[in-house]
């Protein structure tokens, strides 16, 4: 049967403003394009989009969708305003647990706590026996009691992982903290196996879907084949939920410690629902945990630089075990001493013909290392929604004066990068109408100034085109995904807004109507 799609403003993508009149459907691709009365003739059903707005279907291109829906059930700290209140937060959770249940919290982040304070572990300690693990907002750095440590053999004699760091007082006492590597000596204590514990992921995920769909989100670039135990536990759970619906598009990025086990055993998708992605690497932290790797040291801590994850050996073997099997890498970078360290491998090792490989963040690159990159085939994975997260504390880790280009979308957009644009879910709100914000407006909707950097606004088209025809790009899909054009996947976001012509306000207040895969309505507004 064939669906004409009419009486609405529809998106093409194609060019700025660039609009059509109908889109005919069938067979879950699109047929043609054009007036409605050119192809009302073909139409066995006519979908009346009663004044509606239409684009192709948004893709988030980086997140963590069984993490995300993961958080959607867990302790939410976002809300957490000062150091006792986090405390308050755990105390009263904890109190609705059995003796010995997790308490497992997301979220926290002391630049936006009054008194920038973060609790101790006997704080923690004092309010519950319960073991507690609290994930800073990044994931990069993690707050545990001394339940926790003890569960998982954690000592003041042990010693620090590979790519990471037990946090210790001037005493060399343990004080809770856990940075990078060092988070899964206790997270790993939550990995089980069976069908019980994949049911519940798959019903993370699917609570993540809902969600995202409730967006108008049509997909989403994932990456968490190593964080559940055995690979094959969340693979299962996107075969249970999305393999069998076909209500979403998910591209799972495959992260290095598992990426040879998947290739060697030819681990099972199916596209084009559930596709494989590239092997994801991360090469340091974060900035809001001062783990992310700088070429001079952070302004307010001269004798910190960051870190990085991996050796330039180790890091040199990954990407060549990526090549072996001619893939991509996806390389989680912030700063420009992880850039330094990953470049000189992308330079040595070429991504094979028809790949690109995926620069995640790049929120601090040098002038030097933007001329190297341009001469590659990657594509920048960008997360508009860190500007309005990470300033104005951000400028006391970096400093005024510092060298380079910071959280610079439009300047990557401007030098010819490909750019998608995603939320790192749970890092940050699913909401691509706030990343959309964030990306034209570069300020949280409550500051009077004009923006952080406002030569780096992007226009209402280069932000929305990120969701659009750049996550298809990152994954090489721009044939048949991220446009409105025949041949094309019949993939929309239908929204109440015109994200191209409403005020900045507008923009967050925008409601999808609804959110169409391959045809079907999947989401519809009540």
């Amino acid at each position: 049967m064939k669906q004409l799609w009419t009486n609405g403003t529809i998106y093409t993508m194609e060019q700025e403003g660039a609009t059509v009149q109908a889109v005919l459907v069938q067979d879950g691709k699109i047929v043609e394009t054009g007036t409605f009365d050119e192809l009302q003739v073909y139409a066995d059903d006519i979908i009346d989009l009663q004044g509606a707005v239409m684009y192709p279907g948004f893709v988030d291109s980086h997140l963590h969708m069984i993490g995300h829906g993961e958080k959607l059930l867990r302790l939410d700290l976002t809300v957490a305003t000062s150091g006792e209140e986090l405390v308050k937060l755990v105390k009263n959770a904890a109190a609705q647990l059995q003796e010995g249940q997790w308490l497992i919290g997301d979220g926290w982040n002391e630049n936006q706590f009054t008194d920038s304070r973060i609790p101790t572990k006997e704080e923690l300690d004092a309010v519950t026996n319960n073991p507690v693990f609290l994930n800073r907002v990044c994931h990069h750095v993690a707050l545990v009691n001394s339940a926790s440590l003890q569960l998982a053999g954690v000592t003041t004699g042990t010693e620090d992982p590979a790519g990471g760091m037990i946090g210790r007082n001037e005493n060399n006492e343990l004080n809770g903290l856990l940075y990078e590597q060092a988070t899964s000596l206790v997270s790993s204590l939550f990995k089980q196996e069976g069908d019980s514990y994949i049911e519940s992921l798959a019903q993370s995920l699917q609570l993540a879907i809902e969600h995202m769909q409730s967006y108008g989100l049509t997909g989403g670039h994932t990456e968490e084949m190593s964080y559940y135990g055995h690979y094959l536990n969340p693979l299962t759970a996107y075969h249970r939920v999305v393999g069998e619906r076909k209500h979403f598009r998910v591209n799972l990025l495959r992260h290095h410690t598992v990426f040879e086990e998947m290739m060697t055993n030819n681990a099972q998708f199916n596209e084009p629902y559930i596709e494989p992605g590239a092997m994801k690497i991360f090469a340091d932290g974060s900035l809001g945990g001062s783990t992310a790797a700088l070429l001079a040291p952070y302004s307010n801590d001269e004798q910190n630089k960051g870190m990085l994850i991996h050796t330039d050996d180790q890091m040199e073997a990954l990407i060549q075990l990526a090549r072996k099997y001619n893939e991509a890498v996806a390389i989680h970078i912030i700063g420009d001493g992880a850039m330094e360290q990953v470049l000189q491998y992308l330079e040595k090792y070429p991504v094979a013909d028809g790949k690109r490989d995926r620069l995640i963040h790049c929120c601090v690159v040098s002038e030097e290392q933007l001329a190297r990159m341009k001469k590659l085939q990657v594509i920048l994975d960008l997360q508009p929604a860190f500007v309005t997260s990470d300033y104005p504390w951000v400028t006391e880790k970096l400093g005024e004066n510092r060298a380079g280009h910071h959280y610079a979308w439009k300047t990557f957009i401007e030098e010819g990068f490909i750019c998608a644009a995603g939320t790192d879910a749970p890092i940050e709100a699913m909401s691509p109408f706030e990343t959309i914000y964030a990306a034209v407006e570069r300020k949280k909707p409550t500051d009077a100034h004009e923006g952080y950097d406002p030569k780096q606004k992007l226009t209402r088209f280069e932000a929305v085109k990120m969701y659009t025809v750049g996550s298809a790009e990152a994954i090489c899909k721009e044939d048949e995904r991220g446009y409105i054009r025949k041949g094309y996947d019949a993939d929309f976001t239908i929204l109440d807004t015109d994200l191209m012509k409403c005020s900045p306000e507008e923009i967050l207040q925008t409601n999808a109507l609804l959110t169409v895969v391959g045809g079907t309505i999947v989401y519809k507004r009540d």
